[in-house]
């Protein structure tokens, strides 16, 4: 017969709680905090400097989590401003789902989405890894040579997962042409009736101008 034993979890009083939570939906800011949001090891310090309680990291997260409400919780997002959002969207969407202009996608007919990364440090390790061996996890060496910055330039095939990737010194008109090259170059999109191809509004291809580059491409 066996026993487990149980470990009582202590009981703070309400007010602490209430406390925790009224600082963690303050601006860092007003805390003399030069920061945008609090961490849990930020607020963590700054309760235990300010005698709100003395509990844990751990288990202050897990008062934030159980709220209703998260306050100092943020998501990024951007607010359409273009009239033509909706059925600009549509059409994207609609060649997610092999439709265009209200007819199925061909076979011969593909979907790209391209996008760009810049200032992308380029690091080496000064020595090479040591693969995991038993009751050993792999070695990672920690220095590294900079290499500067780059740019990172990927199409990905939307329906049939193949992506082609480019690092570029910088992005830019000629960048994203070598990249449209690169793509439209390789079968079977040279061969293909239609190559569809879903960008942002980045200066190297947008507009008129853009669209003319790539309808020769």
């Amino acid at each position: 017969m066996t026993s487990r034993a149980r470990v009582a979890r202590a009981v703070f009083p309400p007010e602490q709680l209430a406390d925790v939570v009224a600082v963690a939906c303050e601006l860092p800011s007003s805390h003399g905090r030069p920061l945008g949001r609090f961490s849990r090891t930020e607020l963590h310090r700054l309760v235990i400097e300010q005698g709100v309680t003395e509990t844990s990291a751990s288990t202050i997260w897990r008062w934030l989590h159980d709220r209703s409400l998260k306050p100092w919780q943020q998501r990024s997002w951007i607010f359409p401003r273009d009239r033509d959002f909706r059925p600009k969207a549509g059409r994207v969407l609609d060649l997610y789902a092999r439709r265009f202009e209200g007819r199925r996608l061909h076979p011969g007919e593909y979907v790209i989405c391209a996008d760009e990364k810049s200032q992308l440090q380029a690091l080496a390790r000064r020595h090479q890894t040591v693969p995991a061996g038993p009751g050993r996890p792999a070695l990672v060496e920690f220095e590294y040579r900079r290499g500067g910055t780059l740019a990172y330039l990927a199409a990905w095939d939307v329906h049939h997962a193949r992506i082609f990737g480019r690092c570029e010194q910088k992005t830019g008109i000629e960048p994203f042409g070598r990249l449209v090259e690169h793509v439209m170059s390789s079968e079977p999109y040279a061969s293909a009736k239609t190559v569809f191809w879903i960008v942002d509004n980045g200066s190297s291809h947008a507009g008129q101008a853009s669209i003319a580059r790539l309808e020769n491409a």
